[in-house]
């Protein structure tokens, strides 16, 4: 019985568990989370996930786990800090409120989390992504903005705005912008700015609206009532990791 009840157990344990990563920017410490392939032959691709506003979460370390099994090496970015976790909307709203408007802090946190994931000795430093969710998606064109080195970069329902004042410069890293066609936060004048914003910078940029869904449409954690602006979307949700996938078979 005793054994019959361990693999039981075993075998619903995830296929790819990562672990714990600690890395820095300057003297700030940040706790990501690091899943790798099963099998590696020699460096592959590496992609950095960076969370939505409630800060890492198990739905970027899934997502990390998931992009383990399709051969990526996967960081979950700690853009806050070591410990630092809104416990409400609210405390989430005020703090990536500070990396929105601190756009040159927020590069720093994303290019840490480049480098810690460039550091591993299974990457190959010239074929990395940067992806990222709500807030998260921000950080992820901030990447392309910055000339950050990545090849490609994937906001999936993130934020599209920049400060007041800023002038678009090129772009090198393809960019796929994964969008729910219904989401309130990001209203259609936003939308035409930044494609504006990517004509400008000649950058070479996909843009993908989902019929019927809001913002945070891949986190089951949203609940499914779109009138609260927010909501997890399943036809949406599969056709963007679809899109995804796709999208880093051309690039990476």
């Amino acid at each position: 019985m005793r054994r019959t009840a361990l693999a039981l157990s075993l075998a619903v344990l995830p296929a790819f568990a990562g672990e714990p990563l600690a890395y820095q920017d300057g003297p700030t410490k940040l706790a990501g989370y690091l899943a790798r392939p099963a099998e590696t032959k020699g460096k592959g691709p590496g992609v950095v996930v960076v969370h939505q506003w409630m800060g890492l979460s198990d739905h970027e370390r899934r997502v990390s786990e998931d992009l383990a099994k399709l051969g990526y090496v996967a960081l979950a970015a700690d853009i806050y800090g070591e410990g630092i976790r809104p416990k409400s909307g609210g405390e989430a709203g005020k703090l990536a409120g500070t990396y929105k408007g601190d756009r040159a802090l927020y590069r720093r946190r994303v290019a840490a989390a480049i480098a810690a994931l460039k550091a591993q000795k299974d990457v190959d430093g010239s074929r990395v992504a940067v992806i990222g969710y709500c807030f998260g998606g921000t950080g992820a064109l901030e990447a392309a903005r910055a000339g950050l080195p990545v090849k490609a970069v994937v906001s999936l329902h993130g934020g599209l705005d920049v400060p007041a004042g800023y002038v678009p410069g090129p772009i090198t890293a393809k960019v796929l912008v994964c969008h729910g066609a219904d989401d309130p936060f990001e209203p259609a004048a936003e939308v035409a700015a930044f494609q504006d914003e990517m004509r400008k910078a000649k950058a070479d940029y996909v843009f993908i609206a989902y019929a019927g869904a809001v913002h945070a449409f891949t986190q089951k954690e949203a609940g499914n009532d779109n009138s609260k602006g927010a909501a997890y979307n399943e036809m949406a949700h599969r056709r963007s990791w679809r899109h995804l996938q796709d999208f880093f078979k051309e690039n990476l």
